[in-house]
């Protein structure tokens, strides 16, 4: 396996992470990008700079991307993890490479697998397990898949973290997924029982009491962390989170602690989608943005 031309769906965080971090790999040739922002009026000319700046090549379709690509990454929100698969399966090439980042239920990756190898092209599905930032394209991954061996082989020449755990399709996905009701869980944890806590006046006997019984954890700044990217992210994560009810429903259970973790990302993402946090420095102690909650539901 010896894919030259890479193309990314999705030119948002994880998609300019990845074609920055590939675009200059040996036997790279070109890296190019393909986003809904690239084509729309609003986002379009500050999108297509930014790709400029970095060497990406700015696709003008889905169809122009996966004809210039030999190894597809798709990098979209959950939500659109099975209409970017149908979509490409309408013009992805024959033994074309589609590495699937999304994050998705064991049953969408197999829906998507299976439109991919009718058109003849190869399905790698991937659990990527923590937040990209920090990490760039060395963040730890989990492939699964028929070419899933290969392809971590391929990766790893490249310097990235990718580790291959199954042939069968679904298996990492539901790593991925199991994980992500955990550490979504504790972001909405947080952020609902230090508000409460903030609300009430009680948070410095509130804190102490965690840090006496986690040690490890300094739940100060972990507090601000989890606040931080429900905040920037909250959107993404509500939607991951439904994917990860669908898994759990997959299995053959009533998805009660994972809806309501979905709905508090949710609710995150809205606040800030209505401003209650804009202005808020970078860094912000978690007090911050749980004072601008406390404002908010006052009003």
């Amino acid at each position: 396996m010896k894919p030259a031309r890479i193309g990314l769906i999705g030119y948002g965080e994880v998609g300019k992470i990845f074609s920055a971090g590939l675009k200059d790999k040996d036997g790279v040739s070109a890296v190019s990008a393909w986003d809904l922002k690239l084509a729309d009026p609003a986002t379009q000319a500050a999108e297509r700079a930014h790709a400029a700046q970095a060497g990406v090549a700015a696709q003008p379709s889905m169809q122009a991307l996966c004809e210039a690509s030999d190894l597809v990454i798709s990098a979209v929100t959950a939500s659109n993890t099975l209409a970017v698969a149908q979509e490409a399966a309408g013009f992805i090439r024959p033994g074309t490479v589609f590495l699937d980042l999304n994050s998705a239920s064991p049953g969408t990756k197999q829906q998507c697998a299976a439109l991919i190898a009718a058109a003849g092209a190869h399905y790698v599905e991937a659990g990527v397990m923590t937040s990209v930032p920090p990490y760039g394209i060395r963040v730890p991954m989990l492939l699964g898949g028929a070419r899933a061996a290969e392809l971590a082989a391929l990766l790893g020449a490249w310097g990235m973290d990718a580790k291959a755990v199954s042939q069968q399709l679904g298996v990492a996905s539901a790593i991925k997924m199991c994980r992500s009701v955990m550490i979504k869980g504790l972001e909405a944890l947080v952020i609902e029982s230090y508000t409460t806590a903030r609300a009430y006046g009680v948070e410095d006997h509130v804190l102490p009491t965690l840090q006496e019984t986690f040690p490890s954890i300094d739940w100060s700044e972990q507090g601000a962390y989890f606040f931080s990217r429900v905040v920037q992210h909250g959107q993404r994560r509500a939607e991951e989170m439904r994917e990860s009810a669908n898994t759990v429903r997959e299995a053959g259970f009533e998805p009660l602690m994972t809806a309501a973790i979905a709905s508090k990302q949710q609710w995150v993402a809205d606040q800030a989608r209505a401003g209650v946090f804009q202005g808020l420095a970078k860094g912000a102690p978690w007090q911050d943005y749980a004072d601008r909650l406390l404002a908010s539901r006052k009003k």
